[in-house]
């Protein structure tokens, strides 16, 4: 493991000064923040991340879930995954975001992991965590050998002729289906950026995935209101039962009248390079009856754009399943 100097600022302002210092706010960074760890010192032991200052901002205000008076819930950046999933408000008011937290890892890693930590989730591509291998994640320009080699749990959606590695989050698929914002505090002031804005497709700069810059820190997340009698299910398929990564996952929350979808917000994970938002297949279901026939219209949408490499081409056809099968769930609940 690089050598590095651990840190730990007083308030986020003297946190910020400090990243503020780092070149980037990508891969490469001189400086990094860590809540709980559970990623980033992975990467660090195989000598992906190296930075010089790693800053633990545990300590920081920053670990509350609130109420707003809007019926909107405020969630602080070092909660830690576990007590978002049990929070009683989150349970009742945001139940997919609660099902996919739990479907994520061991409760271990979730009694560390944080918010704002799981947002900055990093690729579980082989090339990428190996550095003997070329990647344009770690170094742009080297190429990307998953195109043409391992690429049975890569994406089909958002890839580019550089990069076709998957964003690895239970989490955030759930958020985009919430609408969230992350909240954003920077040498320039504060900034709110909607969730679908956050992550970036990998085009030309693999090597940069958030709209992030050095001395950005994220402070909390805020949900919307919730939806009065809207339906919620998360879906996750995956290799094996417990402790694994999703080879496809699907978030649904929907609102019905009368038999009717009148609302709809989807989003897919495991098969983009990004936390992936369907508007198509949201699109497909406005005013239609709630039925398998819908359902399959709207996964078919979801799907269109898919582009399989030689090994994941199984996962389009999956990913229509598995998005059926949780509206139709969700429909029924």
């Amino acid at each position: 493991m690089h050598t590095f100097e651990f840190i730990r600022p007083p308030d986020p302002a003297a946190a910020i000064a400090t990243s503020a210092q780092s070149k980037t706010a990508q891969q490469g960074a001189d400086v990094r923040f860590m809540g709980g760890g559970t990623t980033l010192l992975d990467l660090m032991k195989l000598n992906v991340e190296t930075p010089n200052r790693v800053l633990d901002i545990n300590r920081l205000p920053l670990d509350k879930i609130e109420s707003m008076s809007d019926g909107g819930l405020r969630i602080g950046a070092t909660v830690r995954n576990s007590d978002l999933a049990y929070h009683a408000k989150v349970q009742r008011d945001y139940s997919v975001l609660s099902q996919a937290i739990l479907q994520g890892a061991s409760a271990q890693i979730r009694n560390m992991a944080t918010v704002a930590g799981n947002l900055l989730q990093r690729t579980r591509c082989v090339y990428f965590r190996d550095t003997a291998m070329a990647c344009n994640k770690r170094e742009p320009g080297s190429g990307c050998p998953a195109i043409t080699g391992h690429n049975r749990t890569l994406a089909v959606l958002g890839t580019s002729d550089q990069c076709i590695a998957t964003n690895p989050s239970d989490m955030c698929i759930a958020l985009a289906a919430l609408e969230a914002t992350i909240h954003i505090q920077g040498t320039k002031g504060t900034r709110a950026v909607a969730f679908g804005d956050f992550h970036v497709l990998p085009g030309t700069t693999p090597h940069r995935e958030t709209i992030l810059e050095p001395g950005d820190l994220i402070t909390h997340i805020t949900l919307p209101s919730p939806t009065s009698g809207s339906k919620h299910h998360y879906l996750k398929l995956r290799d094996r039962a417990s402790y694994e990564f999703a080879l496809v996952s699907a978030a649904v929350v929907l609102t019905i009248t009368n038999g009717k979808i009148a609302r709809a917000r989807i989003a897919l994970g495991g098969v983009a390079t990004k936390p992936w938002r369907s508007l198509e297949a949201e699109a497909a279901l406005i005013n239609k009856s709630a039925n398998d026939g819908s359902f399959h219209q709207a996964a078919e949408a979801a799907l269109r754009g898919a582009k399989a490499q030689s090994e994941n081409g199984f996962k389009i056809e999956l990913a229509k399943r598995c998005l059926t099968h949780a509206l139709r769930t969700a429909a029924a609940s």
